[in-house]
């Protein structure tokens, strides 16, 4: 009787096990990669654990170029300060999934030199700098082709606030462009429910893929993030894209990073809060940012220009 009481109770244990063993297989911790990093930080945001690195190449694995980094510990970032010559390992987590795109951060990050004095040109890196857009600076005026196929330019935009991002259509990233797009259809919204804001308001989404990102691309992409089809949506919520000759440039002023690889764009985060004087009010590097900072801007540089 005991032999038959353990039997029943010991099948389900082994059923059990066996489908808690099979469902750890289909969850199985990704695969991960480690790269000796060297690079001299650009921009650091100590609140979201990240910077902006002007990277050195890495063998095997990308060329040298400026991206923004998550670092795992908040203690490395602590150390850190604009200017400094680091080391560190790059950690890639590829996903089983091979639809996921790989996860990546920083970590063993040591400072190899801090910044310079300014003034101090000794060792200094032979590579231009990224650009940071400023508070007070001047934009240029910039001219894209939007989701109408009308020319535009940014110039036009003067006297009102105006909200810049960069995206591609085609971007599977979920923390990338399709979470910037999110919080834009949000600030979207919010704006239009403001009376103080809604006629002084206007958002500017900017794809880095000319090639693909045709304006009836971006016009689909628009509907899409606006879950409307009606053209009203892009009266102040414009999609546009620059001929591949001024990308560099365009790129290059709002610290923007970007490398075709593999058929996708590995790429950067840039937004800008660009007052109605046409002067940057503020920028925001990662995604990290909330729709709320951005009203509080549209609303800082609106009394600026009172």
């Amino acid at each position: 009787m005991m032999q038959s009481t353990f039997a029943k109770l010991t099948l389900p244990l082994i059923l059990l096990c066996t489908a808690f063993s099979l469902s750890c297989s289909k969850h199985a911790a990704p695969s991960l990669k480690r790269y000796p990093f060297t690079g001299r930080i650009v921009l650091i945001d100590k609140a979201n654990q990240s910077a902006i690195i002007d990277g050195d190449a890495i063998p095997g694995f990308m060329d040298a170029m400026a991206m923004d980094y998550k670092i795992k510990f908040a203690a490395d970032v602590s150390q850190l300060a604009a200017g400094d010559l680091i080391s560190a390992e790059v950690v890639v987590a590829q996903s089983k999934d091979k639809d996921s795109a790989p996860d990546y951060w920083l970590e063993n990050v040591k400072v190899v030199s801090h910044a310079k004095p300014a003034g101090d040109k000794s060792d200094a890196k032979p590579s231009a700098e990224l650009h940071v857009p400023a508070a007070g600076e001047e934009v240029p005026d910039f001219q894209f082709t939007n989701q109408n196929a009308k020319r535009i330019s940014l110039k036009q935009y003067r006297g009102q606030v105006l909200f810049v991002t960069f995206i591609y259509t085609r971007c599977p990233f979920p923390d990338f462009c399709p979470r910037v797009g999110a919080q834009f259809a949000q600030l979207n919204q919010l704006l239009a429910g403001d009376p103080a804001l809604a006629g002084k308001t206007h958002l500017l989404c900017i794809s880095f893929d000319p090639e693909h990102d045709t304006p009836k691309a971006l016009r689909d992409y628009g509907f899409s993030l606006a879950h409307s089809r009606q053209a009203a949506v892009f009266e102040r919520w414009e999609f546009a894209v620059p001929r591949a000759a001024d990308l560099p440039q365009i790129a290059d002023y709002f610290a923007l990073t970007y490398k075709p690889e593999d058929g996708l764009i590995t790429h950067s985060l840039s937004t800008a809060v660009i007052g109605p004087d046409g002067k940057i009010f503020s920028w925001y590097h990662g995604g990290e940012w909330q729709v709320s900072e951005l009203v509080k801007d549209a609303a800082g540089a609106l009394r600026g220009q009172g």
